[in-house]
């Protein structure tokens, strides 16, 4: 009796199972077909030529496609492998590019799966920054400009993404200046991503979230891409939707940087390239050569004469150009031996110091606020660490200048955008006579900078590129109006200020009042200090 029960339970359940599997799903499936019916009936479909010429965009809320509609690529494989390189290193980045194949072969949406449960899983969210601190660049380079013009004519906006949230919320919200994003939710234990996404629900809530709350607008558009499996009902409460072709999206314009609606001064991340399938295996497998480089370079650099370093680096891809003053006289060496000068340079890498130092062919001290421990003992030139106390360190500063020449980076930081930041007053009280430098660098390949990284990888990631390149640009010497021992404060600023402008002028770059904190808050969520010790290391 009581196997007859066990039995006709077995079989009840091993029921239950298969009609679920088989017949809910059709269930939705004419649930779908029925809403999709339904919505085909209340929406209209147009071209999108149609929507260029329309005048009265600014009455209506525009929801649109960021894959299908706003961003000119057809993958989204190059911000996904952005994610694992940067938040998981290279060797998630290497299973995210092994496992491509098959995210090819299974379709949009469970490619999707694959590669967040690849470049998302184990990653802690209180750490995760690259939402914030490196897509943003990569995304605005690939935005259509026609496309941004028609979004800035309408009256409210709404971007909606099938990728996670985390990943494109900033880019939209602080530099599109897009009103409401609605993306995919990542789940969370314990404080780490479990690389799972939760149902396209939670995107329908908050669209609905976004139709309650309409104001003014008198109506709804939705545009979208052609190919894109997009949700219809997602465009239910639109009046018309209008769809972009593949043909038009490639005669598209990529986004200039000048009508950025917020301009792109900081970023972070080691890869200064797009990494698209094939430029991510390039990279991969320079990486070996990339180390030998770094050796080579570093070993030629160091410890061999400028006269004979300079030819072999040249031959190992490194290029560097310098220039001097009008006012100098090349046949001259009294100007290039005088001793105590202060050379006061913007900031591109930690390497600035050892370049000015190289082309002068003398040793130098370099003054920091903020090096690493490991940095500062493997700098070929001496290196003084500042503290942020300005009466200790006007004193420091003082002192070294009368054993000898001084550099120092006023802006405190780096920053690898057409940008100076604000030049900190302190080194304008130290000598009568200022020599401007300045600096600038292209990498192709990795940047040499870090906000969020080790930083005292920096060096080595810049000469892993297979060609970088570094101008340096000695400038005429700026002079104090008053002797050092009778600058006033405004004095000081004024210093400072014109020493950034002549910079500025040369390089062609934007001065800015922007400082160090501004910037790592932005990029790392702290205000950019090295931890030291009571001793002052």
């Amino acid at each position: 009796m009581a196997r007859m029960v066990m039995s006709a339970f077995f079989f009840k359940s091993l029921f239950i199972f298969w009609y679920r599997f088989f017949f809910s799903p059709l269930k939705g499936l004419r649930r779908s077909v029925s809403n999709i019916t339904h919505a085909s009936h209340q929406v209209k479909y147009q071209r999108y030529h149609s929507l260029l010429h329309r005048s009265d965009l600014s009455n209506h809320t525009l929801i649109f496609d960021v894959e299908g509609a706003l961003l000119k690529s057809f993958s989204v494989f190059p911000y996904f492998m952005l994610v694992a390189f940067e938040a998981g290193g290279f060797l998630r980045a290497i299973v995210l590019l092994l496992v491509y194949p098959f995210v090819w072969l299974v379709g949009d949406e469970m490619g999707l799966k694959i590669m967040v449960m690849v470049c998302f899983f184990g990653i802690k969210v209180e750490r995760f920054r690259v939402g914030r601190a490196v897509l943003p660049k990569f995304l605005l380079e690939d935005v259509g400009s026609e496309m941004f013009e028609v979004l800035k004519r309408g009256g409210r906006k709404v971007g909606f993404s099938k990728l996670p949230r985390v990943m494109v919320e900033s880019f939209l919200k602080e530099y599109l200046e897009i009103d409401f994003v609605v993306g995919r939710e990542l789940k969370v234990f314990n404080g780490f991503y479990v690389g799972l996404m939760e149902e396209s629900k939670t995107m329908h809530a908050d669209l609905e979230r976004v139709r309650e709350g309409k104001g003014n607008c008198s109506g709804m558009i939705g545009i979208s891409g052609f190919r894109k499996d997009h949700d219809h009902s997602i465009f239910s409460s639109c009046k018309e939707v209008y769809m972009v072709a593949e043909a038009e999206k490639k005669n598209w314009q990529n986004l200039a940087r000048d009508k950025y609606p917020k301009p792109l001064i900081f970023h972070d991340g080691r890869l200064a390239l797009r990494p698209t399938p094939l430029t991510t295996l390039a990279m991969l497998m320079w990486v070996p050569c990339g180390f030998t480089l770094v050796f080579i370079r570093a070993i030629t650099g160091l410890f061999l004469p400028y006269s004979i370093s300079k030819p072999i680096l040249a031959l190992t891809g490194l290029r560097l150009t310098t220039s001097r003053p009008k006012s100098a006289d090349p046949n001259s060496k009294e100007e290039k031996l005088e001793g105590n000068n202060l050379y006061a340079c913007n900031h591109r890498t930690l390497l600035d110091p050892l370049y000015l130092s190289f082309i002068l062919a003398r040793d130098l001290v370099a003054v920091t606020y903020s090096l690493s421990r490991v940095s500062e003992i493997l700098a070929p030139i001496k290196t003084v660490r500042l503290t942020r106390n300005r009466n200790e360190d006007a004193e420091k500063m003082k002192l070294l200048l009368k054993k000898g020449d001084l550099v120092v980076c006023p802006e405190g930081t780096t920053c690898r955008e057409p940008y100076l930041l604000r030049f900190s007053p302190l080194f304008s009280e130290r000598c009568d006579e200022i020599v401007p430098v300045a600096i600038d660098s292209h990498v192709t390949m990795f940047h040499g900078t870090t906000a969020g990284g080790l930083k005292c990888l920096d060096p080595v990631f810049f000469l892993m590129n297979p060609t970088p390149y570094y101008s340096v640009q000695l400038l005429e010497k700026v002079s104090h109006s008053l002797p050092t021992s009778n600058i006033n404060g405004d004095a000081r600023f004024e210093v400072a200020n014109r020493v950034q402008t002549q910079i500025g002028k040369a390089l062609g770059f934007e001065c800015t009042q922007l400082n160090r904190k501004d910037k790592y808050l932005i990029l790392a969520g702290n205000e950019g200090t090295v931890s030291t010790t009571k001793s002052g290391k």
